[in-house]
C-alpha cells in the first residue's frame, strides 16, 4: 500500500501505458469493482486532435461565469501532475490523490491477478480517480478531456449530457489510422444515442462523411459549425482576437478572446455553441454578460501563453502538423512585421519534417532547433541532425535547451519575438524556468 503523495504519483507513472488489444471492457469491469461512480455525475465529453484544452477552458470559464462549480480532467499537465483533475481550475490536493490511489490499488492487484493481459493502464488509473473523486459532490458539472482518440479511450465509458469534437487532423497516426477519415472514425466513436454533439471548425469532407454515418447510427443529435452555428472573424485588436457568434437562438456581435490565434476563435466559438446546447437542454436562461466575461477572462497555460515582454518571449505547444500550420498563420497575421525567431524541440515520433519546413517558409522567421528530455524511455525527442536534415539550410543547433534559451534571448532586440515550440513536455520543462525566476508576466 502506498502511503506518501510521491508513492502514489510513482505508483499511477508505474502502470502499464498500453495493452496490445484496444477495448473498454476492462474499463468497465474496474468501474463495475468500484460500485460505478460514472453514474451519479453530470459530465461533458470532449476530444480531437488539437483544442481539446483550449475549448474545455472556454468552456469552463462560461459556465463558472454562470456561478456553477466547474471540475476538470485534462492531459498532459505542464507545472504540476494534479492539474489533471481540477475545480474551478484549483489542481486536487496532495491528500486526496493520496486517498483515491489507496482506494484503487486494492481493486487494480485483483485485476492485475485476474485478467490475462493484466488490470487497468495508466491513464484509466487516472481517470477511475477522477470518476471517485467527481462522484464525491466536488462539482456541479465535469468538463471530461479524452487521452487519446475517443472510441477507445478509457474516458468513453461515460454517458455525458454532450459530446464536443473540436478538430480532426493527422496525429498519433500509429495508434489511429494514418488518414484524417480514419481517426474521424475514433473520435466520432463517443457518439452516443440521444446525447448530442458539437463539432468545430471541422471542414475534411471525408471526416464529415463519417462523423454524419456514425451519428446517423447511433441516433446522435449533431450540431457542425459551419451549418448549424456560424463564427464570423473579426479584426484582431492588441492581445485579442474577436469574432461574432450566430446559432442555438442567439445573435452575440463583438465577443473578445483575450487567447492569440483565428483558431482560438473557433475554440471560443465551439465552446460557446456547447455552453447554449447545455442551457436548451436544462432550459436555462442564457445570461449575454456571462457569455462575455467568460470568454474574456478565459487563460490557458501553453498555448501561445506570454511570459516576457520586451523582448516578447511566448511558449506555445504545437505538437503537431495541425498545430504547427495555425501557428504560422497566428505568425502572418500578427507579427509579420517584426523579426521572429523560434527554439523548436518535439519528440521523435511527430511529423517534423512537414513541421518544420512550414515554420521555415515564413520570411521573418530564424529557427533555432534543441532537444530535451522526452516524457520516458519510449518516448525520445528527435534528434538535431534528423531535425536539420527536414530543412534545406543548417539552422542553429544546440543540445542543451536552456543554453539555446540564453543565447537566443541574448542576441534579440526589444521589439523581437522569440517563440519556444514544438512539444508540450518541451515548453512545461521552459515554463518552470521562467516561473523559477519569476518571470512569467500572466500566470
Amino acid at each position: 500500500m502506498v502511503n506518501t503523495y510521491e508513492e502514489a504519483v510513482a505508483y499511477i507513472h508505474g502502470r502499464s501505458k498500453f495493452k496490445k488489444s484496444p477495448t473498454l471492457d476492462r474499463m468497465r469491469l474496474f468501474l463495475e469493482r468500484l460500485n460505478h461512480p460514472e453514474t451519479d455525475i453530470q459530465m461533458v465529453h470532449i476530444v480531437g486532435t488539437n483544442g481539446k484544452g483550449s475549448t474545455l477552458t472556454f468552456l469552463r470559464n462560461l459556465l463558472q461565469a454562470d456561478g456553477l462549480t466547474v471540475g476538470s480532467f485534462t492531459s498532459p499537465y505542464l507545472v504540476r501532475f494534479n492539474e489533471r483533475i481540477s475545480v474551478d481550475g484549483e489542481p486536487i490536493s496532495d491528500a486526496d490523490i493520496l486517498r483515491l490511489v489507496q482506494i484503487i490499488q486494492p481493486v487494480e492487484a485483483k485485476l492485475d491477478e485476474e485478467l490475462p493481459e493484466g488490470g487497468p493502464t495508466e491513464f484509466e488509473t487516472l481517470t477511475a480517480m477522477m470518476l471517485l473523486y467527481f462522484a464525491e459532490g466536488h462539482a456541479d458539472i465535469v468538463l471530461v478531456e479524452a487521452g487519446l482518440g475517443g472510441r477507445f479511450d478509457s474516458t468513453n465509458v461515460i454517458t455525458p449530457l454532450l459530446s464536443v469534437i473540436t478538430t480532426i487532423g493527422l496525429d498519433h497516426m500509429k495508434m489511429l489510422g494514418d488518414t484524417v477519415s480514419k481517426i474521424a472514425w475514433q473520435k466520432a466513436g463517443i457518439a452516443k444515442p440521444n446525447v448530442p454533439m458539437i463539432t468545430g471548425n471541422i471542414t475534411d469532407d471525408g471526416a464529415l462523411s463519417v462523423i454524419r454515418e456514425v451519428t446517423t447510427k447511433t441516433g446522435t443529435p449533431w450540431f457542425a459549425m459551419n451549418r448549424d452555428y456560424q463564427i464570423h472573424y473579426q479584426s484582431a485588436q492588441g492581445w485579442q482576437e474577436r469574432f461574432s457568434f450566430d446559432g442555438f437562438d442567439q445573435h452575440l456581435k463583438d465577443l473578445a478572446i483575450s487567447m492569440l490565434g483565428r483558431y482560438q476563435s473557433d475554440n471560443a466559438a465551439t465552446a460557446l455553441a456547447a455552453y447554449l446546447k447545455l442551457h436548451q437542454l436544462q432550459q436555462l436562461p442564457v445570461s449575454v454578460k456571462s457569455i462575455r466575461d467568460g470568454l474574456n477572462t478565459a487563460f490557458w497555460a501553453g498555448r501561445f501563453e506570454k511570459l516576457n515582454d520586451q523582448p516578447l518571449v511566448v511558449i506555445d505547444g504545437a505538437h503537431n502538423e495541425p498545430a504547427v500550420d495555425e501557428l504560422a498563420e497566428l505568425i502572418k497575421t500578427h507579427f509579420g512585421q517584426q523579426s521572429v525567431t523560434i527554439i523548436f524541440a518535439v519528440l521523435a515520433d511527430k511529423a517534423y519534417e512537414k513541421m518544420l519546413p512550414t515554420l521555415a517558409a515564413l520570411p521573418n522567421v530564424h529557427l533555432v532547433l534543441t532537444h530535451f528530455a522526452g516524457p520516458n524511455a519510449k518516448r525520445n525527442a528527435a534528434d538535431l541532425d534528423a531535425l536539420e536534415a527536414s530543412l534545406k539550410q543548417p539552422v542553429p543547433k544546440f543540445d542543451n535547451w536552456q543554453v539555446a534559451i540564453a543565447q537566443t534571448a541574448g542576441g534579440l532586440s526589444a521589439d523581437d519575438v522569440l517563440i519556444i515550440t514544438g512539444s508540450l513536455y518541451f515548453i512545461s520543462d521552459v515554463r518552470h524556468l521562467f516561473t523559477d525566476n519569476d518571470e512569467v508576466a500572466n500566470n
